[in-house]
């Protein structure tokens, strides 16, 4: 039963549409439960992840407009900034606007000076998840869905809370599939017996937001 769950959050995520501008895909309704459950994070935090998201999006939308093209993840309240954005200036801004939303830890700042990256290329970024996600299960090393991952402009970022064996097997699988350039670990690190904990803790209920 666990596993078919796992499947389903896995399939869920395969399958968000990829969309324009830095708006995060959230996941709603029955999506939304299954990834809830097969996730390590508490159901909290899945969605305090999901609201830094959006307020981070809306906050950049307000201060930039149209400038920049950022995307945001945010996981375990650490969040990840790709894309691509005009000049070292506003980069910096972009940063800080980010850090003040509320419940960021921490931010990761990937984000490149440059013009806007093309449809073609985002589209083959989302290709590039999706076939590091497929060799995830296919190697049946690690649960998938304990492993996010996001690439941009053929980088991929792995993020996670995961054992150091879980984030070496993740690296690798990614680093040896087509079309990845480099792989960049943000994994946050948990010992065997925590994750063993985690896995097997009764589901939650989550708090309405």
């Amino acid at each position: 039963m666990k596993r078919n769950l796992l499947l389903a959050a896995t399939l869920a995520a395969l399958a968000l549409p990829l969309l324009e501008g830095c708006m995060p895909a959230v996941a709603t309704g029955v999506g939304a439960g299954a990834l809830m459950i097969a996730d390590r994070r508490a159901a909290e935090t899945f969605l305090a992840d999901e609201a830094i998201e959006i307020r981070a999006f809306n906050r950049i939308r307000e201060k930039f407009g149209d400038r920049v093209h950022v995307n945001v993840t945010s996981y375990n309240m650490n969040v990840l900034l790709t894309g691509e954005v005009p000049d070292a200036g506003i980069r910096g801004e972009l940063e800080q606007a980010v850090a003040g939303v509320v419940n960021v830890r921490g931010v990761s700042n990937e984000t490149a000076i440059g013009a806007a990256s093309s449809f073609s290329a985002r589209s083959n970024d989302t290709y590039i998840t999706s076939k590091v996600k497929a060799r995830f299960i296919e190697a049946n090393k690690f649960q998938a869905n304990h492993v996010k991952v996001v690439t941009e402009a053929g980088n991929a970022y792995l993020l996670g809370l995961v054992t150091r064996k879980e984030g070496d097997d993740a690296a690798e699988i990614a680093r040896t599939t087509a079309g990845v350039r480099k792989v960049v670990r943000l994994f946050e690190y948990i010992a065997p017996n925590e994750a063993q904990r985690l896995d097997n803790r009764p589901p939650e209920k989550a708090a309405p937001k």
